[in-house]
C-alpha cells in the first residue's frame, strides 16, 4: 500500500497539484503523530497552559465570557514556539452590521510588529458587508447567524498572537471565544496566513477594483469574500458582468488568469441568487436594496505564485439599449464597453466604426455591458512565505461603517 501512495503523490506532483490538497483530512483521524500537543485558549484558560483551564469558581463555569469596552483591545491568544492555529470561534453581543465592521481581529506571526491579518470580524468570517447570515463554506461557518468559526490552518514558527480591537463607541458585551492550537513542529514549506480588507465606496469609472494590491513573495492566493452596494443611478440594471483578473509573477499589462463574469467566478450563471457551496457561494442577494455578497475559495484549483501577485475585479454591469439610454439621459456615469447584438459580441471600445449608443442605428435589442461606479468592499485570503507585508493599514472605522445599507 505504501508504494502505491508514494506513486500517487508523485503523480499529483507531476500534475502541478500538491497531493495534500487532494486528501480528505478525515481519512487520517486514526493516526497518532508524535509530539503534537493540543492547546485551547479561552477566558477559562487565557494562557493556554497545560492543566490551567477552568481555574475559577471551583471549575464550574466561572469565566466563560468578558466584555470588551469601547476603544479597548483584548488579547485572545499569545504563544511562544511553533504550531498551527486550527480553529477560531467566538460570539458576542450586539452582532449588528455596524459592530461587525467596527470590531477588528488581528493576527501576528513570529513576533512581527505588523499584523498579517487586520480585518473587521464580520468580513473576515466570510460575512460580506458585515451582514450576519447563517451558512458555511470550506473555511468559515456561521451556524445560526450569531456565531463565527474559522477552520483556516495558520502555522507559525516562533510565536503567535491574536487580538480583538473594539473600535466602536459602545461596549462589546458577552464576548465568548476559543482559539484551538496544536503545538508542533512546522514544516519548512509551510507559509504564513494573511488576510487583507479594503473598501472603495465609489469606484473610478473604467478602473478595476483592487482586491489585492501587488504583493511580493512566494505564496498562494486562497480567494476572497466580496460585498457590493450598487449605486442608485443605475436602478435595476445588471451589475455582475465584471471579470476577475489575477496577475502573477511579473504580469504587467495583461494578467495570466481572467474570468468571464462575476457570477461565473463563483460558479453560477445568469445572475446571482443566494447559495452556499464549499468553495463558492452568495450569502446575500438583495435586489431591492442592490446589495450582494459572495465568496470564492481557490482550494481545489490552487493559485500559486513565486514572486508576486495582484488581483482585481472589474466594475461592469449591463442592460438593454433603451434602458441605458434612459440612464445616460438622467446623468448616470457609465461607459459602454461591449454589446451582444447582430453579428455577435461587439467590442465597443475598439470597433470604432460601429454606431454609438446614441445613434438610432444602434440595435434596440442589444444587451450592452458598461463600466459603472459602485461601492465595493472585500477581504482576500492568502498564504505568503513571510509573516508580514507592506500592504496598507486597515481603514479607519468611520470609513468602514459609513453608508452601510442595513436590513
Amino acid at each position: 500500500m505504501k508504494p502505491l501512495l508514494l506513486l500517487l503523490a508523485a503523480f499529483f506532483t507531476l500534475l502541478g497539484v500538491r497531493a495534500e490538497a487532494q486528501v480528505n483530512p478525515s481519512q487520517d483521524v486514526f493516526r497518532l503523530p508524535d509530539k503534537v500537543q493540543p492547546r485551547w485558549f479561552s477566558f477559562e484558560n487565557p494562557t493556554g497552559g497545560k492543566g490551567t483551564a477552568a481555574f475559577t469558581n471551583k471549575g464550574a463555569k466561572g469565566n466563560a465570557w468578558e466584555p470588551i469596552p469601547a476603544g479597548k483591545t483584548k488579547t485572545l491568544m499569545e504563544i511562544e514556539g511553533s504550531g498551527v492555529v486550527r480553529r477560531i470561534w467566538f460570539t458576542f453581543r450586539p452582532w449588528t452590521q455596524k459592530m461587525l465592521r467596527s470590531v477588528v481581529i488581528e493576527m501576528y506571526w513570529d513576533h512581527s510588529a505588523k499584523p498579517a491579518v487586520s480585518v473587521p470580524v464580520g468580513d473576515f468570517f466570510s460575512q460580506g458587508l458585515a451582514q450576519p447570515v447563517a451558512g458555511e463554506n470550506e473555511f468559515f461557518s456561521n451556524p445560526e447567524g450569531r456565531s463565527y468559526n474559522s477552520y483556516v490552518p495558520m502555522p507559525f514558527r516562533t510565536g503567535a498572537k491574536i487580538v480583538i480591537k473594539n473600535e466602536a463607541k459602545e461596549e462589546v458585551g458577552l464576548f465568548f471565544y476559543d482559539v484551538d492550537v496544536t503545538r508542533e513542529k512546522v514544516s519548512k514549506d509551510a507559509a504564513y496566513f494573511h488576510a487583507f480588507w479594503r473598501r472603495d465606496p465609489y469606484t473610478k469609472l473604467g478602473e478595476d477594483y483592487e482586491l489585492l494590491p501587488r504583493i511580493q513573495g512566494k505564496g498562494r492566493y486562497l480567494g476572497a469574500t466580496i460585498g457590493v452596494q450598487g449605486h442608485p443611478q443605475y436602478g435595476d440594471a445588471g451589475w455582475g458582468e465584471g471579470e476577475v483578473k489575477i496577475y502573477l509573477d511579473g504580469d504587467n499589462k495583461l494578467p495570466t488568469i481572467s474570468g468571464t463574469g462575476t457570477e461565473d467566478y463563483i460558479g453560477t450563471g445568469w445572475g446571482m441568487g443566494p447559495f452556499f457551496n464549499r468553495f463558492q457561494g452568495c450569502t446575500v442577494s438583495d435586489n431591492k436594496n442592490h446589495c450582494w455578497c459572495f465568496y470564492r475559495l481557490h482550494i481545489p484549483d490552487p493559485i500559486y505564485f513565486d514572486h508576486d501577485c495582484h488581483v482585481v475585479i472589474q466594475d461592469i454591469g449591463g442592460d438593454a439599449t433603451e434602458n441605458i439610454r434612459k440612464m445616460v439621459a438622467a446623468g448616470a456615469e457609465l461607459v459602454p464597453v461591449s454589446a451582444a447584438a447582430d453579428p455577435g459580441l461587439i467590442r465597443l471600445l475598439t470597433e470604432e466604426t460601429y454606431p454609438k449608443l446614441s445613434d438610432p442605428k444602434f440595435p434596440l435589442d442589444a444587451w450592452v455591458n458598461f463600466f459603472r461606479r459602485d461601492d465595493y468592499s472585500s477581504v482576500v485570503y492568502f498564504y505568503l512565505d513571510r509573516p508580514s507585508t507592506d500592504l496598507p493599514a486597515l481603514a479607519p472605522v468611520e470609513q468602514r461603517t459609513a453608508n452601510l445599507r442595513y436590513k
